[in-house]
């Protein structure tokens, strides 16, 4: 069964026992109080792997939405949640929801590790009958079940937002809430209140060095790949791409800061396994994606046999055979012993003399030789006469630049707006030799998806017109090039 998804946008307030929800009139309509009382028990590892990562798991009773909850960290205030149904057992978690935080647990086995027993009284802001936000006041009694059962009582009011065009309305909401004597929340969550898990060790840098920098950008990486673990194992939209996304940047900041951070060696192939794997599942959706438009824009009467069935649901069925592929693979041994050597590159990384030098110094040195690495590829490509060798040679120069830009956008919030603007330049680069690549692929895809026609008797003039409307977007590309060459390093060199 496949859970509801939501997201969740609400400000949470520490208020004391005395507190006195203020007055809402004039915001809205305002509905209630009306109570509940909730009873949920939430589960983790013995050693909190889940709550060290703003992750929640919990089987809740009462209310209007009883049932399993799983919350996964998306942003400051706004949280990814997945619903379950309520299950008869209070000891196996839904396979379902296990599956989704094996990022996390990584073979541990989940336990329940505390219980919150909430009088929640709830009033709800309505325009007519759309609600809009709803003030629950909790008065919480926390059970922590890992030491002797220790008890913790607390109150707490949230503020969430229902209806997500009327952002303005929860900020007078929090308003009004904080001028009655509600602070902002100290804990990310009612479990985080009760437990205060330890977050995931990062390594000790000096202030303002080039360790810093490097370190906080490898540990935002880090969180970007494992945030979206379950949304891979889900097929959600995009979640592949931006998975594969964050292995590039992991992969190329430890190339790029390699005398910050060293010995990366071993994790950097590991990074690249893993690329390969998201790779496959990704371009086979990207390359379906590109004949569908392709054909949307063919007069019917141009499209002969069963083209659409090829071109499509055949790449479908390769695309879900892929995505197995993925979920074994985030599923075994070689991949969780990634990311624990990853959390131990955040923890303990083994830092260069780089490291501790001024991060304005070191880094702009790095950014330069970054874009000096792409400009020497492409002296190299053109120095190939042989022009077969040359078009793979200038795939690296795309590489380079893909790099150079990963390396400028990690620069960026400590070198200022120089790095913005080479980050899009090495990115037009990228675009422009992409789009060659892309359409020469394509042309090679559709060849061999032709011949299979063939071989099955099918017609394939619509392959060769396809072909044709390929070749023309590659040849463009090619063509504007050296135009989009000049531009760029010459608005480099300005830069660095």
């Amino acid at each position: 069964m496949r859970g509801a998804v939501g997201i969740e946008i609400e400000d949470k307030f520490d208020v004391p026992q005395e507190y006195v929800i203020p007055d809402l009139s004039g915001l809205a309509d305002v509905v209630g109080p009306k109570s509940y009382q909730l009873v949920a028990l939430y589960y983790d590892t013995p050693d909190l792997r889940l709550a060290a990562r703003g992750v929640t798991l919990r089987r809740r009773r009462g209310g209007d939405d009883a049932g399993w909850h799983l919350k996964l960290p998306k942003a400051k205030g706004v949280r990814q949640e997945i619903t379950h149904p309520l299950t008869r057992s209070t000891k196996i978690v839904p396979p379902e929801l296990a599956e989704l935080v094996r990022a996390y647990t990584r073979g541990a086995d989940l336990q329940v590790v505390a219980e919150l027993d909430t009088r929640r009284t709830v009033t709800v802001l309505l325009d007519g009958e759309t609600k809009l936000v709803e003030i629950a006041d909790d008065r919480v009694k926390g059970t922590d079940h890992r030491v002797e059962d220790k008890v913790v009582r607390w109150r707490e009011v949230e503020a969430e937002l229902l209806d997500d065009t009327r952002q303005a309305l929860l900020t007078k909401v929090g308003k009004r809430l904080r001028k009655a004597g509600a602070t902002p929340s100290g804990s990310a969550s009612k479990l985080a209140k009760l437990l205060d898990p330890t977050p995931p060790a990062r390594a000790a840098t000096v202030p303002g060095s080039a360790g810093e920098i490097v370190v906080n950008y490898l540990a935002s990486q880090v969180s970007a790949l494992l945030s979206q673990d379950p949304r891979v194992r889900r097929a959600e939209d995009d979640a592949v791409h931006q998975m594969r996304v964050a292995c590039r940047r992991l992969r190329s900041a430890m190339k790029a800061f390699k005398t910050v951070v060293v010995d990366t060696g071993e994790l950097q192939e590991e990074l690249q396994w893993l690329g390969n794997v998201l790779g496959e599942a990704r371009d086979l959706e990207v390359t379906r994606a590109r004949f569908a438009k392709l054909l949307a824009g063919v007069a019917p009467e141009l499209i002969i046999g069963p083209i659409h069935t090829r071109l499509g649901w055949d790449l479908h069925k390769r695309e879900e055979e892929a995505y197995e592929r993925i979920k074994e693979t985030l599923s075994g041994d070689r991949y969780y012993a990634l990311l624990n050597a990853l959390d131990e590159l955040i923890a303990e990384p083994k830092l260069g003399k780089a490291a501790a030098k001024p991060a304005q110094e070191r880094l702009s040195a790095i950014a330069a030789a970054g874009w000096n690495r792409v400009t020497r590829a492409y002296d190299f490509a053109q120095a190939i006469e042989d022009l077969e060798r040359r078009e793979i040679a200038m795939h690296d120069v795309r590489k380079a630049a893909k790099r150079a830009r990963y390396t400028a956008e990690a620069l960026q919030p400590t070198l200022g707006k120089d790095m913005a603007r080479l980050a899009k330049l090495a990115a037009g680069i990228q675009e422009v030799l992409g789009t060659h690549q892309d359409g020469v692929v394509a042309q090679e895809t559709l060849a061999k998806e032709a011949e299979s026609a063939r071989q099955a008797g099918e017609d394939t003039f619509t392959y060769g017109l396809l072909v044709g409307i390929e070749r023309n977007i590659a040849d463009r590309a090619h063509a504007d090039f050296p135009r989009v060459w000049a531009e760029t390093v010459k608005a480099a060199g300005k830069l660095l």
